[in-house]
This record gives structure tokens, sequence and C-alpha cells, in this order.
């Protein structure tokens, strides 16, 4: 039948963005892009994300893995123009709880990594409940003397009241981070697995020690915040990233870990932060974040 000719027609990924609200997962934009460390237009990736799934598909056929049947309730982007880490909490809070509340799980596309501050306090305003797993380069630990930035969205939970045993930290990587981020975060009781630790695990990469993580946090909080900090991937193959470094993950790993962690029911939201399109070549940055949100979902439905 014509109708079903694949010159003809092309459902990609972003054909699983509607606007029925009742559907299981949602999506919603938080272009913060003030507050980074490195200045740059962390505020373009929402858009930027959105037009690259049309060059995805829905099917895996390592896995046979059929995203067609799943739909993905878009609720557009937050407004944050103009908006300093601060003052985005309650914008980003107020948007992103009732979809936490309706959906089995919501995606947040950052903006840089400011969004996951109030993306926790999103699923439990009292932070008891709710656990923090982060795929990052950096502790994100820094001071919070001289405001809030993205490079210090963990400290500021702490502040806040997160305790830290319900914090797990992996991909951290050598020369990117401070002995005394390291030794903040040995005193507060994070789980902490760095990205050499993940590639000497003979047969636990960094899915394997995600698991493990997800596991571990489960056991202590009824529901779970993943942050995926782009940087997290090796450099080579993230130049969208203004953090990434020489000696990341791989990027395979990076999705494993990803469809690992979505399939796990404790998990209600995750973000994807740290992707400045002003800075990508050839859309690689921008095709690795649309294939993330495929993994995502390929995690969700395993569910």
């Amino acid at each position: 039948m014509i109708s079903d000719s694949d010159c003809r027609s092309w459902f990609s990924a972003a054909d699983l963005l509607t606007q029925d609200a009742t559907s299981r997962v949602a999506l919603i934009g938080a272009p913060l892009g003030l507050g980074s460390i490195t200045p740059g237009r962390c505020d373009l990736a929402p858009e930027t994300v959105r037009a690259a799934m049309k060059r995805m598909s829905v099917y895996d056929l390592e896995t046979e893995t059929d995203l067609s049947p799943l739909r993905v309730f878009d609720a557009g982007d937050i407004m944050l123009e103009e908006t300093q880490p601060v003052e985005a909490l309650i914008p980003i809070v107020e948007a992103v709880r009732p979809l936490a509340h309706e959906h089995e799980l919501t995606i947040v596309l950052g903006g840089n990594n400011a969004v996951t501050r109030p993306c926790v306090h999103a699923l439990d305003p009292t932070l008891q409940r709710v656990g923090v797993l982060t795929l990052d380069a950096h502790f994100d630990l820094r001071d919070t003397d001289c405001g809030l930035t993205n490079g210090n969205p963990i400290q500021a939970l702490l502040e806040d009241g997160l305790p830290g045993a319900h914090v797990a930290q992996i991909g951290l990587l050598p020369f990117a981070n401070t002995k005394k981020a390291h030794d903040k975060a040995r005193a507060a009781g994070i789980h902490v697995v760095s990205a050499g630790q993940c590639r000497s695990s003979r047969g636990m990469a960094i899915a394997g020690r995600a698991l493990l993580a997800i596991e571990r946090l489960a056991e202590r909080c009824d529901m779970i915040h993943v942050d995926f900090d782009i940087d997290v991937v090796e450099r080579h193959a993230m130049p969208g990233a203004p953090g990434a470094r020489p000696g990341g993950i791989a990027v395979q790993d990076f999705f494993d870990a990803t469809r690992l962690i979505c399939a796990h029911p404790k998990v209600r939201s995750v973000d994807l932060t740290e992707f400045d399109p002003s800075l990508d070549v050839a859309a690689i940055s921008a095709l690795t974040a649309a294939r993330w949100v495929c993994e995502v979902l390929a995690g969700f439905q395993k569910r």
C-alpha cells in the first residue's frame, strides 16, 4: 500500500511526540542557559534535540525493540529566558511536578546542569524520599557562596537537605575535579564510581555499575531522578559539550547505561544537560542526544 511506503513517509522518533496528556511518558524542555561556568548556548538544546529526533527511526534491529506503540506527551518548553539558576527553581518545579505526578516517566531536556536541582525538588519537596544518580564527569560540588551555577547542583541539594547517601555519581574523570570536591563526596556518603573504575570492571562496564547504583538507591528511596550530563561522554564523540574531556566514557556505554537505568520502575524523571548546540560539529552531539531519547524510551518500554 502507498501509505506504508518508506519513500513516501518516514516515521521518526519525533513522531512519537504528541499533545495527548494521557501518555505514559512526558517530555519538557528546560532551556536554562545562564549561570554556566563556561558561557554558552545550552538554551538551544531542547529545540535542537527535537529536530534531531526526526533523523532517528523507532526500531532497534539489534534487540528488535520497536518504539512505535509509545507516545510521549510534549509539554513544550519552560520560559527561562534571561533566568538565573536561583530564579529557575520555582518555574521548573511548577512545570515538572505535575508531569512527574501524572506520568510514569518525565524527560527533561536541559539546559545546563543547574536544572537538576529543581527536577529533584519536583519529585519530592522534602528531599527525604528521593534518590539522585548522576552520569557526569564532574562532582558538581562547587561551593555555593558565589551563587548557584551549573557546577554546584549536587552541593545545593545537599545544603537543601538531601541525604548524601541518596546520591550516586558515575563516570567522574581525573583532572576534571578537585580534591576538595572528592573529600566532600566522601564526607557526605555519596557513592562514587570513576570512569576508570567502569573501564576496569571486567565485564561490569558503566551499565553494570549504573544498575548496582540504582539498586542501592532503590533500597533507600521511593523515587529516583537521573541526571545525564552529556559531558560524561568521551570528548571526541561529544564536541557539543563544553565540559567533556578526553578519557570520558564511550558513547555506546552511555547508551547501554541509559537503557538499563530507565527500565527501573523507581526512575521517575531524567534530565539531559550540558549540550551546547553552538559548539557542535556535523550534528554529532545532536544525534547522540536524540539517540539518548530513544534509549530512554527503549528502557522504559521494558518495564
